[in-house]
């Protein structure tokens, strides 16, 4: 039975507030659910419907507390317009950014991009075209927000996300000596442009675009054109549409 301290518990955790003071982030549905229980994030509790924890009781840490629940009780916590079979509560994973460890890598870093649902998409893109590492601005949306955690489709268990300040990791990352890209409207057609194996690829805010504190580290200015190139056409991108575009053509020229 879910008991009400425990779902007035389980709502809490869609404020942020609530998430970092528990360390804990909610998943929902079962693909999500099973991604994260076969990763190194480990529950801190599983609701689930009586057949679904049937099923799945052997794929549960020992030390996970398990609360079954019928579909009416788990739709009371659900943020989804259909309630899933299992809701887990997860913990947070503490990652510590090791910044010379970037430097053989392709990463992302995201310059306050603020809807949860790009930074999802943009997490499961990551984990599409095989970068591992994405840096975010303080700014930035939360990656444990419930419509993020959702979008990631389970990329979350395998993706290293951090949040930095910005002039101090970029002052940092530019010692490695390696490329960072950014996408302006002056920038070099980047199907003209090699690119390189590795460095830093900077997406920016959904309305703003890359700011100026960060635009200063830049070294490789990028631009999508669009087609055919005399005509006219929207103003931008959305920042997860321009951020799989880049990642596919960096990925392209790997030979």
């Amino acid at each position: 039975m879910l008991s009400k301290n425990k779902q007035k518990f389980i709502l809490s955790l869609n404020r942020k507030k609530m998430r970092d003071q528990n360390e804990l982030f909610v998943a929902e549905g079962h693909k999500l659910v099973s991604d994260l229980l076969s990763s190194d994030i480990h529950p801190s509790t599983i609701i689930g419907t009586a057949q679904w924890l049937v099923q799945n009781d052997k794929r549960i840490p020992h030390n996970t507390e398990v609360i079954e629940a019928t579909n009416e009780e788990i739709k009371k916590v659900s943020a989804l317009k259909s309630p899933p079979e299992v809701i887990g509560l997860f913990h947070q994973n503490n990652n510590i950014l090791n910044i010379s460890q970037l430097s053989d890598k392709l990463c992302l870093f995201l310059d306050e991009v603020q809807d949860p649902g790009n930074l999802g998409t943009i997490v499961r893109l990551a984990d599409w075209f095989g970068i591992k590492d994405i840096i975010c601005s303080k700014n930035c949306a939360d990656i444990y927000n419930p419509k993020t955690i959702q979008s990631t489709m389970g990329a979350i268990s395998r993706i290293n996300v951090y949040y930095v300040e910005n002039t101090s990791f970029l002052e940092t990352y530019s010692e490695l000596g390696l490329p960072i890209y950014g996408t302006f409207l002056d920038g070099e057609n980047m199907y003209n442009k090699q690119l390189s194996i590795n460095g830093l690829i900077i997406m920016g805010n959904e309305g703003k675009g890359i700011s100026s504190e960060v635009e200063q580290f830049i070294n490789h200015r990028l631009y999508i054109p669009p087609f055919p190139a005399d005509a006219p056409t929207s103003e931008s991108l959305n920042v997860s549409v321009a951020t799989a575009i880049i990642c596919a053509e960096f990925r392209r020229q790997v030979k």
